[in-house]
C-alpha cells in the first residue's frame, strides 16, 4: 500500500495533528518541517532542527490486531525503520534497536519512536506511530542523551529529505500489509531480537533496586523484557545505561 503523504511547514505535534483526522484511511502520513512539541517515551522532547530531519506520524488500521499483540506494531514499526536508515549508511554500518523501539548506531541514538493505540473492544482500532529521524544535522544542543545523525555516519553527505521520507513509510506500510496479511509473530520476534542491542555479554542497566549487569535473552510477545538474571520487565520498569 502507498502512503498518503501531507507534509506541513510547521505543527505542533505530527502525532496530535494524524489523531485530529479521525477519517483519514490506512497509511496516512503527516510530516512537518518543524515540529515545536513534539513528544517521545516518558514524555521527553524530541529535539530536530528545522529542515534537517524527518519528523512525521504514520496511521495503521490493524483491525485483526488484540490489544495484547500490540507489540508486534511495534516491532513491524521499528524494524522497517532501521532497514530504512541502513539503506542510507556505509557498509559495514548497521543500526540496532534500543527495547523497545529506539533506533541507534552503535551508543547513539538516531530514531525515536512513540506508538499510541485506540482500543475497540479488545482489538486495536487505530494506531499512530510517531517517528523522529535524525538525518542531516550535524549538532544537537538539548540535553537528550547520545544522539546522533545520519549524516555523521555516512561521511557528510546530504539526505534528501523527500525521497527519504517515501522510502521510510513505503518500508512500514509494506511491512505491516505483508505481516497482516500472513501474521508469523515467531519469525517477527525472530528479527527482532536479531537486531536487539545487548543479547550478548554484560551491559549495565537500571531499576528501582538500582544499577546491575545483565544481557538480553528474551522479549516476548506482548513485550516484557527478560534479562539473564532472570528479572522481567515491562516497559518504564528498567533503563540501559550508555
Amino acid at each position: 500500500m502507498k502512503p498518503d503523504i501531507t507534509i506541513l511547514d510547521s505543527c505542533t505535534s505530527t502525532n496530535s495533528v494524524l489523531n485530529g483526522l479521525t477519517d483519514a484511511a490506512d497509511c496516512t502520513v503527516i510530516a512537518t518541517h518543524t515540529q515545536t512539541a513534539g513528544r517521545g517515551q516518558r514524555g521527553n522532547s524530541w529535539e530536530a532542527e528545522p529542515g534537517k530531519n524527518l519528523t512525521f506520524s504514520m496511521l495503521f488500521r490493524p483491525t485483526s490486531l488484540e490489544a495484547a499483540r500490540q507489540f508486534e506494531l511495534s516491532m513491524i514499526v521499528s524494524l522497517a525503520i532501521a532497514d530504512a536508515i541502513d539503506s542510507r549508511l556505509p557498509e559495514g554500518i548497521r543500526t540496532t534497536i534500543k527495547w523497545p523501539n529506539d533506533i541507534y548506531i552503535g551508543l547513539e541514538k538516531v530514531c525515536g519512536i512513540l506508538i499510541e493505540n485506540k482500543l475497540a473492544g479488545r482489538n486495536i482500532e487505530r494506531a499512530i506511530a510517531g517517528v523522529g529521524i535524525n538525518v542531516n544535522q550535524t549538532e544537537f544542543l538539548s540535553d537528550a542523551p547520545n544522539p546522533t545523525s545520519i549524516i555523521l555516519h555516512n561521511g557528510g553527505a546530504t539526505t534528501d529529505l523527500t525521497q527519504f521520507l517515501t522510502d521510510v513509510t513505503s518500508r512500514m506500510a509494506d511491512y505491516a500489509a505483508r505481516y497482516f496479511a500472513s501474521p508469523n509473530p515467531a519469525a517477527l520476534k525472530s528479527e527482532y531480537m536479531s537486531r536487539l542491542m545487548w543479547t550478548d555479554g554484560t551491559n549495565p542497566f537500571r531499576d528501582a533496586d538500582g544499577t546491575f549487569t545483565a544481557r538480553i535473552t528474551d522479549v516476548a510477545l506482548d513485550g516484557i523484557l527478560t534479562l539473564s538474571n532472570g528479572r522481567q520487565y515491562a516497559f518504564k520498569e528498567v533503563a540501559y545505561i550508555i
